[in-house]
């Protein structure tokens, strides 16, 4: 986990599910070759309707349609986000296409265990809600150490919940480097 995360705003609403975040048409593709794998990428929010797709405006994909990354690189999201069905290529296709964190007012329990045992991305909360003063293309700056976030187009900042314990796994990569670098199991 970087200390300091910087990138453009994707404003998404509230109760964002995993159904929405990779469709289940798009599952089909290999998380260990390659040339599939990127493909969570190019369908990471494909199924968040199209008023809500990137806020105020809407209608903003996340990731182009003859690409791979989104340009956004942090995601900001209203309350439980990731509900809906236990699905671990949900955090996997946010940071394919190249999302390293969320912020969201909260988080259905398994979407947030999924985002941090697999280490694909940062899930931090606030109790502020984001989604009505960021804004999609907003730039943005976390401070992982501190618990800010910085909306660089508007000049203000932020506080974010700390991580707690979830810090350390983030930190070790995933919960089996985690679990390994403790002893818990064997190298």
């Amino acid at each position: 986990m970087k200390q300091i995360i910087t990138g453009k705003a994707y404003v998404v609403g509230d109760s964002v599910d995993t159904d929405q975040i990779i469709p289940a048409e798009h599952l089909v593709y290999s998380l260990t070759v390659p040339d599939e794998r990127r493909m969570y990428g190019r369908y990471a929010l494909s199924g968040v309707p199209g008023s809500v797709q990137g806020l105020p405006a809407g209608h903003v994909p996340f990731t182009a349609a003859d690409a791979f990354k989104s340009e956004f690189g942090i995601l900001i999201a209203g309350s439980n986000f990731g509900c809906g069905s236990s699905r671990e290529h949900a955090p996997f296709a946010l940071r394919q296409a190249g999302c390293q964190a969320v912020v969201a007012e909260s988080y259905a329990r398994i979407f947030y265990r999924n985002a941090v045992d697999g280490g694909f991305l940062v899930p931090f909360e606030t109790r502020v809600r984001l989604i009505e003063v960021i804004e999609t293309g907003h730039e943005l700056e976390i401070d992982s150490a501190v618990g800010t976030l910085k909306n660089h187009t508007t000049g203000k900042q932020y506080l974010l919940e700390p991580l707690g314990d979830v810090a350390e796994i983030l930190k070790a990569g995933d919960v089996f480097e985690y679990a390994r670098r403790a002893g818990l199991i064997e190298a």
